[in-house]
């Protein structure tokens, strides 16, 4: 930085802020740090007793704050989300609709690593709704170097680092299993949860079977759910490794690919995922689902609803973060339990 006459600073960029103080009435930074003086700030600032200012020398190859956060906003924006004015050389996006969240985390890494550069996002892989921010972008210093942002845009390269697709899904069939159930021995509660945790995503019941444990029973309810032609299929009850638990077994029945029976997550171990020919997804729901209050189906939802194909490889990384902590009043999402 360098000290130069008032008169001389149009164009250059302030290195602090500068506090206006009228007696009554205001006190506050009139200018403040990274603004860049213009022709009609100079009476102001000598109204204030600024005869000298310290600024940032603008030499050739070097970037304001406010264009590089122009910039790094350009390389995260996505469809679907808004953005922020400018302020002190930070920018913030906000979805503008429901929907997943998704960072593409080895090019956000690669440019954090950068100098001089932050990108800081929400968590990628969740659900968020409108108006949920989801990253603010800055440079460190009041300005920087060309080479850098430059180096930054090639990694991002033509794609943006944030997704967010809208929830997709509208409706779905819920396959009740369980002979103590289906006899009337005890009541369902498990679907008017299931319907609960449904109604954020925007996705609506609109079949409903109650079975016994039979094996052939259940394949044919998922046979009809199919062909009502819903978005989503889930059979809750008899997932575990009991003998007359075969709900795993008519799913396989059924016809559809099996992701997986197993969960690196708890609550959830239980979980199966798989998909039909056209796409369609079915779950199975362990018991855990109907009385906690975060699970492996929490997790799975957002991308489920968003029409995004969960893999094996997807679920195996949740073991990192799935663990949920089971504190006595559940926050969940405003938690670490998914990541």
């Amino acid at each position: 930085m360098k000290c130069i006459r008032t008169e001389d600073a149009v164009g250059h960029v302030l290195c602090h802020d500068m506090t206006q103080i009228i007696k009554g009435s205001y006190k506050d930074a009139r200018f403040r740090k990274g603004h860049i003086v213009q022709p009609e700030d100079i009476p102001v600032l000598l109204s204030m007793g600024k005869e000298q200012l310290y600024v940032w020398e603008m030499e050739p190859g070097m970037v304001h704050e406010n264009d590089a956060a122009e910039r790094l906003c350009a390389i995260c924006m996505g469809e679907h989300m808004s953005r922020s004015q400018v302020k002190e050389g930070k920018i913030e996006l906000t979805a503008d609709c429901d929907g997943l969240f998704q960072v593409d985390v080895e090019r956000l890494d690669a440019i954090n690593l950068l100098e001089d550069i932050m990108i800081a996002t929400r968590h990628g892989g969740t659900g968020v709704r409108a108006g949920d921010k989801l990253c603010g972008t800055r440079v460190i210093p009041l300005v920087i170097q060309e080479e850098r942002l430059r180096a930054a845009e090639e990694i991002a390269g033509d794609k943006p680092l944030l997704s967010l697709t809208p929830y997709r899904l509208k409706t779905a069939a819920v396959i009740t299993t369980g002979s103590e159930v289906y006899k009337g021995l005890i009541q369902d509660t498990f679907t008017p949860v299931i319907e609960e945790k449904l109604r954020p995503y925007g996705i609506t019941m609109t079949a409903h079977a109650v079975v016994s444990d039979d094996m052939d029973m259940t394949a044919g309810a998922i046979a009809q759910a199919r062909a009502a032609g819903v978005d989503l299929i889930l059979c809750t009850g008899g997932m575990s490794v009991d003998p007359d638990d075969n709900t795993p077994g008519a799913i396989k029945k059924s016809g559809a690919r099996i992701v997986t029976y197993g969960a690196p997550v708890l609550p959830g171990a239980m979980f199966l995922l798989g998909y039909f020919e056209d796409g369609t997804p079915i779950m199975g729901l362990p018991g855990c689902v109907m009385y906690a209050g975060a699970t492996i189906f929490d997790l799975v939802l957002p991308k489920a609803a968003a029409g995004v194909e969960i893999t094996r490889q997807e679920i195996a990384r949740l073991g990192n973060g799935g663990l949920c902590l089971g504190c006595r009043e559940c926050r969940y999402p405003v938690c670490p339990f998914g990541k």
